[in-house]
């Protein structure tokens, strides 16, 4: 026996305690500032010029061009009317453009949608630095207003924000209008290099003009809707009322063996999976004593995606089958939009498979646990009627010869399944039930260093609606990984305000204030514990019981009540504290 201790000291470097690789990405262990100068000497410049092409020169370029090849064909179909012969190809080409347009219309439009919030990606983390950067030297200024004074600060930078990006955009847009032309002509065709400089110009207007507008109606929103506070107290349950205890998890982020550190934390963050067993314990011990209802686990179930991974969160849930029949999982940007782990650098091409094969997992996973208990809308203007399972199992086969094969054509053929499995639907098990609904809010990445940018699509939000207009009665938890907004006085240090949330947060959290207080919004990445709310819209943010520090390492146990009318009572949680065996009520 001393023999063997012996040994575990006779390392000269000891494998176990890791090394600087460990810290490659880990913002913990690396400021911002030096992390991003190892990108600009670690990426492969092919890689992101071709990147380049794809994402933004050539939509650039197709939208540049759009006006003067409309106008051209416009004045070419025009002239033809005169004489059935000239008349022929204009019209077939009006006809194939009518039926690509019948027959292609939603692919289109959710590749266009897609586009949209790429570009709205460009620029919106900009928007937000200016303006969190605004809020941070407001707050350091004037450290001791009242509550009414600091929001108006903040309303304040949020305009001068939009303001800023908004002339900034103008001067591109003066700069180059002398160069565009808006018209073209049949003699473009002849002379194509005519069409280089004002395809450029219109590209550049046209992207200024919206770079210029989106700031403005960015910050008006924001500035004009309200803002996100902390609950003051917590309801109190009608005698009687149903009382539903979900415990909410979050932020496990699962590493492939015993002796791995994760990614974000390097070697100042815990190695192994130990903390998220005896998280599962503590769950499984509680549930014991109190039955829960369900077992919510709102995305970072892994730390960048792998099968490994997977298999080791899997297999940890699968020791608890009591916790396993009653959990529910969402997908997070560390399940699928890290890159390489070791190397914040590497760049994923937009049509690469590797993003195809990481939502595949996922989405595997996610019928594992849950595939026979929610439901998805297969026919957009349908019900929810066909449970996960059920939606998969035709493409089982395919599933399995990608994982093993790969492929750009299966990619492409199972690229649809990802988007029409979200929203997912556990319904109600009564009338006036409790349900839940689980979304997607992960913006496609295909660059490590920006994976944590949220996003939920229209789409998600009609089927939302949908959803809940299927049972009328029935009250709502809507799930997320991401925070809608940045919440006030979460953020430690500046960098951590900037460039989380969704993208769209604002008109998501538009879209919910309908529904009152018939729903509460549960997310977790951020790793801290928030409960507030956003006009009624109430919100919960779910700690990390295994990023965070032993003070902090818990994880929440939510009540939820019902109320007259239809909405649901948001009662004091349960803190379940997994450094030790108490439990803090």
């Amino acid at each position: 026996m001393a023999r063997d201790r012996r040994r575990d000291t006779d390392f000269l470097i000891d494998p176990r305690h890791g090394d600087v690789e460990d810290d490659a990405s880990s913002p913990r262990a690396r400021s911002m500032l030096a992390m991003a100068g190892m990108l600009l000497v670690e990426i492969n410049l092919l890689k992101l010029a071709l990147a380049i092409v794809i994402m933004i020169v050539l939509p650039g370029v197709l939208l540049g061009l759009a006006p003067l090849v409309v106008t051209g064909w416009y004045a070419l179909f025009s002239r033809g009317l005169a004489t059935i012969e000239s008349g022929v190809v204009p019209a077939l080409s009006l006809l194939m453009v009518l039926a690509a347009a019948w027959f292609g219309g939603r692919p289109l439009y959710l590749t266009a949608e897609r586009g949209f919030w790429s570009l709205i990606s460009v620029i919106e983390p900009v928007y937000a630095l200016l303006r969190e950067g605004l809020r941070h030297l407001g707050e350091a200024l004037h450290k001791r207003v009242s509550p009414r004074r600091r929001r108006a600060l903040d309303a304040a930078a949020t305009a001068l924000a939009g303001l800023i990006l908004c002339a900034l955009a103008l001067t591109a847009v003066v700069l180059v209008w002398p160069s565009t032309r808006w018209i073209g002509s049949i003699w473009d065709l002849r002379f194509p290099q005519r069409l280089i400089v004002p395809t450029l110009a219109n590209s550049v207007v046209l992207v200024g003009s919206f770079f210029a507008a989106a700031p403005l109606v960015w910050a008006l929103a924001d500035a004009s809707m309200p803002q996100p506070r902390p609950l003051r107290r917590f309801d109190e349950a009608a005698p009687g009322a149903r009382i539903w205890r979900v415990a909410h998890i979050s932020d496990l982020h699962a590493v492939g063996g015993e002796y791995e550190f994760r990614i974000e934390s390097g070697r100042r963050g815990p190695r192994g999976n130990g903390r998220m067993k005896r998280a599962l314990e503590r769950l499984a011990d509680e549930h014991a004593a109190r039955p829960v209802d369900i077992v919510l686990m709102s995305g970072d179930m892994t730390d960048c995606g792998r099968s490994t991974e997977w298999a080791e969160f899997l297999g940890a849930l699968r020791e608890h089958p009591e916790l396993a029949r009653l959990a529910l999982i969402l997908p997070g940007n560390h399940d699928l939009n890290v890159v390489d782990r070791t190397n914040p650098a590497r760049l994923e091409l937009p049509l690469s498979i590797g993003r195809t094969l990481r939502q595949m997992r996922a989405l595997s996973a996610m019928a594992a646990v849950q595939g026979d208990r929610v439901f998805v809308r297969v026919a957009r203007s349908g019900p929810f009627d066909r449970t996960l399972s059920a939606f998969l199992n035709p493409h089982a086969q395919l599933l399995r010869d990608f994982a093993d094969q790969g492929g750009y054509w299966r990619a492409w053929r199972l690229s649809r399944l990802w988007a029409e499995a979200f929203p997912m639907v556990l319904p109600p098990p009564e009338p006036g039930g409790l349900g839940v609904i689980l979304l997607n809010s992960n913006a496609e990445a295909n660059f490590s260093f920006t994976n944590a940018l949220g996003l939920v699509s229209s789409d998600q939000i009609r089927d939302m609606q949908a959803a809940m207009a299927q049972y009328p009665k029935a009250r709502w938890l809507v799930a997320l990984h991401h925070h809608l907004l940045e919440y006030p006085g979460i953020g430690s240090v500046f960098a951590a305000r900037i460039g989380t949330a969704l993208i769209n947060g604002s008109a998501f959290a538009r879209a919910l204030r309908p529904l009152g207080r018939r729903i509460i919004a549960l997310h977790g990445h951020r790793h801290f514990d928030w409960i507030g709310a956003c006009g009624e819209t109430r919100i919960v943010s779910a700690p990390s019981p295994v990023m965070n520090r032993a003070a902090t390492r818990s994880f929440l146990i939510q009540h939820f009540a019902e109320e007259e009318g239809g909405g649901i009572a948001l009662l004091e949680p349960q803190r379940v504290n997994v450094r030790t065996s108490a439990i803090v009520a």
